[in-house]
């Protein structure tokens, strides 16, 4: 690896956004390294790939430091230019229903937080000294959930979203000093797998541009909120969903 090289490290890798942001930062030059609660997946190949994903159940809280130890020899010369928490999950009810706040139970509510809202915050901190050596740059995954209730998105899943966007900004002013900037990027109905039966009638009646959000879209502006572009981008929050927020 070159010592120019610049390297992303990147959770939730496996499909969708994280698919497309490992092809958009692979593309551009940098090194990719991923992490998921899977095995390598070959619908998601890039140079290298394979050799530089980790495979961690980021539910399991208790391990993770542990487990960033391991990631830390993943990251040569010391240095680690991006970290994007892409990981998330939003558990449903029977016959894939929306889990609100009168039927999600307590282990569904802190599994999700552990993945959604602990993990982040912990990996950045585990992460802080190899951040603060390349000048780097955290992105976390929110949603447009986060700040709106949501028709298929449960509760746990919501409020961990919302969670996260605080967090940024409590991330940004403690980071910044560092040299360190974070923000976030809150995508709305992108055409993804996971998206739920339904969500055709959501685009026809509440966003303005009257079509899904691409993969590749999201991973542009991951990738800008990672790079000089955006050098003076500090405790953001980019909404990502045609104007469904408007």
């Amino acid at each position: 690896m070159p010592d120019s090289q610049k390297t992303l490290l990147l959770t939730g890798a496996s499909r969708g956004i994280g698919h497309a942001t490992v092809k958009r930062f692979s593309a551009a030059g940098w090194r990719v390294v991923t992490v998921s609660r899977y095995a390598f997946s070959e619908h998601c190949p890039w140079e290298g790939g394979e050799e530089n994903h980790v495979q961690l159940d980021l539910a399991d809280i208790a391990g993770l430091p542990a487990a960033i130890e391991g990631l830390r020899a993943h990251l040569k010369g010391g240095r680690l230019d991006a970290l994007v928490n892409n990981a998330g999950i939003s558990p449903k009810g029977e016959g894939s229903s929306r889990l609100g706040t009168l039927d999600t139970e307590l282990a569904t509510w802190q599994a999700v937080f552990n993945v959604n809202f602990f993990a982040p915050v912990l990996l950045a901190r585990g992460l802080v000294r190899e951040l603060q050596a390349a000048a780097g740059s955290i992105v976390n995954v929110t949603s447009i959930a986060g700040s709106r209730m949501h028709p298929f998105a449960g509760a746990a899943y919501a409020t961990s979203k919302a969670a996260l966007a605080a967090l940024t900004r409590e991330m940004a002013g403690d980071f910044g000093p560092l040299g360190i900037r974070v923000n976030a990027i809150a995508p709305g109905e992108i055409d993804t797998a996971i998206l739920s039966p339904g969500t055709d009638e959501i685009v026809q009646r509440e966003i303005p541009l009257r079509r899904l959000g691409r993969p590749e879209e999201v991973a542009a502006t991951i990738y800008f909120l990672c790079t000089a572009p955006s050098s003076y981008v500090n405790g953001a929050e980019i909404h990502i969903n045609g104007g469904q927020h408007v």
